[in-house]
């Protein structure tokens, strides 16, 4: 089982900060905001019951995994298809993790020679 994951939540522009605010809520730190459009065309529109605004933000936010679950049911509550966000939120299983305070160093003890000589 990975230590992290990282949790995507897509929503109408203008929301990432409620998306940020329900996520430090249930434990995460911070998160990363991208600007997207978004494509969904009007079968979308009416198999959802939404009008659907294309101009996004996705907030990427590393969490551990161990309370990914609640993260994820914050930002449904708060931000969800049922909000004016309109928020889709998933999460991904993250391998390795590095430049985190708490995070694990991902270089065996007995490769530092490896290290100190520029070898990977």
């Amino acid at each position: 089982m990975a230590a992290y994951e990282v949790i995507f939540c897509i929503v109408n522009d203008g929301f990432s900060d409620l998306v940020m605010d329900a996520a430090r809520e249930a434990g995460a730190r911070g998160g990363t905001v991208m600007h997207a459009r978004g494509t969904a065309n009007k079968e979308a529109e009416n198999f959802f019951g939404i009008t659907i605004q294309p101009e996004k933000e996705i907030v990427m936010i590393l969490v551990p995994a161990r309370i990914k679950d609640e993260v994820l049911r914050a930002l449904y509550r708060n931000a969800g298809l049922k909000t004016e966000g309109q928020g889709i939120a998933f999460s991904m299983a993250v391998d390795d993790v590095v430049g985190l305070s708490d995070a694990p160093l991902l270089a065996d003890e007995g490769d530092k020679s490896a290290q100190q000589d520029g070898g990977e």
